[in-house]
């Protein structure tokens, strides 16, 4: 299979590195980029979205450099597309976080603040299991349905509007979704740069399924 080119998104508050050098390992040509044209002339068959810190900031971004559009002509073309935490979350409708933060609006639904009792700490930090939903996911190829491991960083979680979008829900206190999926859209809600061998067959697992893509499409 050939070597998949990988768009990774630098937005200015991603851990770009950590990103990159995990798909650099299973494989993957990664290009950094900054514009729509960065997008257009790295000829990527796969696009991630990662981001740590504030969604506001993570919006505002992608809005005032133009990828905004680019992400959602990319997800309604159906092209591979991984979103990485906030890269998820940006998804969708608007979020709770500093009052109420708008969304890209690809996903119907919002994003909440963790609601639970005093003995589970807020940020939901470290490491927790999933249960994939979407026994046929090609991110999901090789993982078992229940009980891998992955590592969260978060205080808000994501609810969606349709529940087909969901792909894996995790338990913290009540259940809450872990990561989405439909079509060869894919996000999650832990960070697979930072959780080891199972984290890094998440990132395989995209890549081959971006290379597939362009292969059909060839």
């Amino acid at each position: 299979m050939a070597v998949p080119v990988i768009a990774v998104i630098d937005n200015g508050i991603c851990n770009l590195r950590s990103v990159t050098k995990a798909l650099e390992a299973v494989g993957a040509d990664v290009r950094i980029v900054h514009t729509p044209a960065d997008v257009e002339v790295s000829s990527a068959v796969g696009l991630v979205l990662p981001g740590v810190g504030a969604l506001e900031d993570c919006v505002a971004s992608l809005k005032a450099s133009g990828l905004a559009g680019t992400v959602r002509a990319w997800i309604a073309a159906d092209r591979p597309f991984l979103g990485v935490c906030l890269g998820m979350q940006a998804l969708f409708d608007y979020s709770e976080e500093g009052g109420k933060t708008e969304g890209l609006g690809i996903f119907p639904g919002k994003v909440v603040r963790f609601q639970r009792p005093p003995e589970f700490k807020i940020p939901h930090m470290g490491w927790n299991t999933v249960r994939f939903t979407q026994s046929d996911s090609p991110l999901a190829d090789g993982l078992l349905n229940e009980g891998e491991a992955f590592y969260f960083v978060h205080s808000f979680h994501c609810v969606p509007s349709d529940p087909s979008l969901i792909l894996a829900e995790c338990d913290y206190g009540g259940v809450f979704t872990a990561a989405i999926g439909r079509g060869r859209c894919f996000a999650t809600q832990f960070h697979p740069e930072k959780s080891q061998a199972k984290g890094l067959k998440i990132y395989r697992n995209f890549a081959e399924a971006a290379s597939a893509s362009a292969a059909i499409l060839a």
